[in-house]
């Protein structure tokens, strides 16, 4: 097979077409970053190791908003505000947090309707994505946008007891503050379509280890739709953009709703809590899987020889046909052998090659 550029690899894989070789990914914390600069005396993975996919966002807010006057209690000195903000306590482990919630105490619409939402469509925010989409393709790679949570923002903001809580309570407050947050996926999505992305990268974390976190009822009435409303904004301007969803954990319930409303690539495969070889059976005609290397498991507490026994099973059964990209299932954790990463890729440049 003729060799193909990174961009091809990727598209050929989530067509569900079968590339030259299987396309790879991952993603270190700091303390395996540290490691990999320590080990390589180089600075990018993604250069070191060849992924083919590279990401592109929309610039930082300039805003300089005051979010501690939301808290009833002092924060630490140390505690840290994203542009939403949601809000972190450094923890005692590695780069590990705890959140706090700035609309704990909030009852009414109306505090909402004061809250100081960040401002998405400012122009210094997402002018450059044109031109940094054409950079990237013009050098052969493909591009993806990130458009972030929607369940994940609201409960990070609200706290998830109190989410839950306002779904059957205070529908009203719990549908302005998920729409708020929905408008903007919607506006980062078209953005990222109007700028020649490949692929809209987004997801929720709704499952988890054995079951989901909600049932299925409730995804369907509080974000099934609101997602469709993302997707489908993004395709009036490319319909073929690629649709990324990620979560954590079982969700074998909804992946046929997810399908129905435009999802193309389903992230992670944690093969933990689902079988990817089964998923690929059942979806494999409609859907690219993105992942299936345990970070539960084979990653850290696998030897080498199991990571690649791993990598060359999922090839063979997921990747086979096409629609398959390699990836740990979430960031490689401190635990993470250095062995165990070079035997991620070495497998995946011996065994992928098709």
């Amino acid at each position: 097979m003729t060799e193909m550029t990174p961009r091809q690899r990727v598209l050929a894989a989530v067509n569900r077409q079968e590339p030259d070789r299987t396309p790879k990914t991952a993603s270190f914390t700091p303390a395996i970053m540290e490691r990999f600069r320590r080990e390589t005396g180089a600075q990018s993975p993604t250069e070191y190791f060849g992924m083919e996919p590279r990401g592109i966002g929309f610039v930082r807010t300039q805003a300089k908003t005051d979010f501690r006057r939301f808290f009833p209690k002092e924060l630490p000195a140390n505690a840290t505000f994203d542009e939403y903000g949601r809000t972190r306590v450094p923890g005692t482990y590695y780069h590990f947090t705890k959140v706090e919630y700035p609309m704990a105490e909030f009852t009414k619409v109306s505090q909402l309707e004061s809250y100081p939402w960040p401002d998405m469509e400012a122009d210094y925010r997402h002018a450059h994505l044109e031109d940094g989409v054409k950079r990237l393709r013009d050098a052969g790679y493909f591009v993806h946008g990130g458009v972030a949570h929607i369940f994940e923002i609201a409960w990070q903001l609200r706290g998830m007891d109190r989410l839950f809580m306002d779904f059957g309570e205070n529908p009203d407050f719990a549908a302005f503050l998920l729409d708020r947050i929905t408008s903007h996926r919607r506006f980062m999505a078209v953005r990222y379509a109007q700028a020649g992305c490949d692929m809209i990268h987004c997801g929720d974390d709704v499952g988890m280890q054995d079951r989901m976190m909600m049932s299925p009822a409730m995804w369907r009435q509080w974000f099934k739709p609101r997602w469709k409303q993302v997707w489908d904004a993004a395709r009036e301007v490319n319909p073929d953009i690629h649709i990324f969803y990620h979560s954590d954990g079982y969700i074998e319930p909804i992946i046929g709703e997810l399908i129905e409303i435009g999802l193309t690539v389903l992230n992670p495969v944690q093969p933990e809590c689902m079988d990817p070889a089964k998923l690929k059976a059942q979806y494999g005609d409609r859907l690219a899987f993105w992942g299936t290397i345990g970070t539960q498991t084979t990653m850290p507490f696998g030897s080498p020889e199991e990571v690649r026994e791993t990598i060359r099973q999922r090839i063979e059964t997921v990747g086979k046909g096409g629609g398959l990209l390699l990836a740990p299932t979430h960031v490689l954790e401190p635990e993470v052998p250095w062995e165990n990463i070079l035997a991620f890729f070495d497998a995946i440049e011996k065994h992928g090659k098709h």
